[in-house]
């Protein structure tokens, strides 16, 4: 008996440790989140495990700045976040492209809405349309606070056990 107990605080400290490590460099809970669709295919693939760090360690280089420095992440320019949609928390978070950033009253595309706030227009790498002419995110950019993190490197597979779990 005292070698299970030895044994599952063992196994409980080392869970706790790397948790604790993974929280301290991204800096958000959860810290890895999983790719569930194909919006970003073929840069991100369903059943990816994707390590976030938050806004307040790294910033976000949109898309369309992004071309200007030759930055890219994920074979694509511009940073890949994380967002919960409208900032509802009962809505599924979504893991797109940062492909603009837009300042309140600027048209959001050419002929399209004003954006009522600033934030990040986005889109995913296998999508046509922005998140934001369409029923992700209807008409609102995503403001920085509605962001969980920037994705900095993926696990392939090891999120089909995370959702799994």
């Amino acid at each position: 008996m005292k070698g299970l107990l030895r044994d599952t605080a063992l196994t409980l400290a080392l869970v706790l440790a790397l948790a604790g490590a993974l929280y301290l460099y991204a800096g958000v809970w959860p810290p890895l989140v999983s790719v569930d669709g194909t919006s970003m295919y073929p840069n991100l693939m369903p059943g990816d495990l994707i390590v976030l760090r938050g806004l307040d360690r790294v910033g976000v280089v949109p898309g369309c700045e992004a071309v200007n420095v030759s930055y890219s992440a994920f074979n694509g320019y511009g940073d890949v976040i994380v967002y919960i949609p409208m900032g509802d928390r009962n809505r599924t978070p979504v893991i797109h492209r940062a492909a603009c950033w837009v300042s309140e009253g600027q048209p959001m595309w050419p002929g399209g809405p004003s954006a009522p706030h600033s934030g990040f227009l986005t889109l995913g790498d296998n999508n046509f349309f922005y998140d934001q002419s369409t029923s992700i995110s209807p008409d609102q950019p995503v403001r920085p606070e509605w962001v969980l993190g920037v994705s900095q490197f993926r696990i392939p597979y090891l999120g089909l056990l995370r959702s799994f779990l």
